[in-house]
């Protein structure tokens, strides 16, 4: 069984005064209608709750939820709760001492702030790690500054107008029924909109699931999937599946066709994809434990940089141009959106200078043709060499697949040019035996272009 540590948070803002000056209409005009925190006490008994999250996230426990209506300055108390936790990395034992939970209202009263919300889910603190101490194997930051990060993600994704969940930050006093001798734990929190409640908010009457869903081809128009693909890579985030056609193997998609993507199908039958689920994002975490295991950190070049140039021309290889540039032009178009959300977002400095980062490289990989459109392998059967001559493979037969990118020659021996690789495509990724593929190699000189796709 884990160890449960509660402890007291020093320094928490009076529940009453804080909520007093919250903006006019936080509760009447929804949950999820301000990006101001919430206070909320959540009594639960977690310190029975909490160690079934590994073998059984379904269960659920009668809990009391209360806050401090902002209009009124009255106690508003919620009964019959049931509290559950919820996920699937993050409920594993050795990843998440508190994982995240999900609230089911039944009868709440009139005039709550809860009143169209059937359920809820907590994006909670995980568990007590010192900064940037990550999980080991999944690579989660384990402190409350990760929910407030996540919340910035989603604030941001509609900032740049890309169908997502909706967020909120909060400050959650968690007592635990079970053991009233505990003091309370007081963190940060998101509080993060259910499907089904989506669903309503954004017109859609059904969801495609992973059995049901086919391919993103098929599906969704070619402008929604580039813009998601896209926006993926300015959040720096990887935990992220979508069969973009049949046969695609790209990572996990021959495995999960859908992974942290909701498919919402709206009465007319058009499907459009939304996105959901960042707490292993580059904006979240800053890092990622597996990068070396996967790209090389060229000299000039950060992993923010790297992760989001990876994603960003991997696009290349799924759309035309026609719908490349669209998309590029509808994004870069809410560039001063974005920034600005980033401004006004209530996030610690360490998270808003990584955000930048993110937002700063993605940017720059996407506004202009240049940097856009730059030198990847075009040919098919192009072989990488860890050296001109005498020819030595990388991996195997050294197959580079067309799309890959590379960087402009660092060196030219005859028909062929030294240049580093990023392996956008994962396509030595993880390989130990390729480690070589993630340095500088050499390959054919006429097999590089900027006229990809054509």
């Amino acid at each position: 069984m884990r160890a449960i540590v509660f402890s007291l948070a020093v320094g928490l803002v009076p529940l009453v005064s804080s909520l007093a000056g919250a903006p006019a209409g936080a509760s009447g005009d929804g949950l999820f209608a301000t990006y101001a925190p919430v206070e909320l006490t959540l009594t639960a008994p977690f310190s029975e709750l909490l160690p079934k999250a590994a073998t059984n996230t379904g269960e659920a426990m009668k809990g009391t939820l209360s806050y401090v209506d902002p209009g009124s300055n009255q106690l508003v108390t919620i009964d019959n709760v049931m509290v559950s936790t919820r996920g699937h990395t993050s409920a594993r034992e050795d990843e998440c001492t508190f994982p995240k939970l999900k609230l089911t209202f039944a009868g709440q009263p009139q005039r709550s702030m809860f009143q169209d919300a059937g359920t809820i889910k907590v994006g909670t603190h995980c568990g007590e790690r010192a900064d940037a101490e990550l999980s080991r194997k999944y690579g989660r930051w384990g402190n409350e500054k990760a929910p407030q990060r996540e919340v910035v993600v989603y604030r941001l994704l509609e900032a740049m107008d890309i169908p997502a969940l909706k967020a909120r930050p909060a400050r959650i006093t968690y007592v635990d029924a079970g053991a009233r001798s505990q003091a309370p734990v007081v963190r940060h929190a998101m509080l993060l909109e259910d499907d089904s409640s989506a669903l309503k908010r954004l017109g859609a009457t059904r969801q495609y699931d992973e059995k049901t869903f086919g391919d993103a081809r098929g599906t969704f128009t070619d402008l929604d999937t580039a813009k998601l693909a896209l926006a993926e890579a300015m959040t720096g985030n990887f935990d992220w599946c979508l069969r973009f056609y049949p046969g695609d193997t790209y990572r996990c998609d021959s495995r999960h066709p859908l992974w942290n993507v909701m498919a919402l199908v709206r009465q007319d039958g058009k499907a459009f994809p939304v996105a959901h689920d960042f707490d292993l994002a580059g904006m979240v975490v800053g890092k990622h434990p597996w990068f070396n295991d996967v790209f090389d950190e060229a000299a000039g070049a950060s992993q923010p940089e790297i992760e989001v140039v990876s994603q960003v021309q991997r696009t290349r290889s799924l759309f035309p141009r026609a719908v490349l540039d669209a998309a590029r032009k509808s994004l870069t178009g809410r560039k001063a959106t974005a920034y600005q959300a980033l401004r006004e977002a209530d996030v610690d400095s360490e998270g808003r200078a990584t955000m930048e980062s993110y937002l700063k490289s993605f940017f720059a990989a996407i506004e202009t043709d240049e940097a856009f459109y730059r030198p990847v392998v075009v040919s098919g059967q192009t072989r990488a060499f860890t050296q001109a001559d005498p020819q030595r493979p990388v991996c195997g037969d050294g197959i580079i697949p067309p799309g890959t990118p590379v960087s402009k020659p660092i060196e030219v021996n005859g028909d062929k040019s030294l240049v580093t690789v990023i392996d956008a495509l994962w396509h030595w990724a993880t390989k130990e035996e390729c480690a070589a593929g993630r340095k500088a190699v050499w390959i054919a000189t006429s097999a590089i272009s900027t006229e990809y796709p054509k």
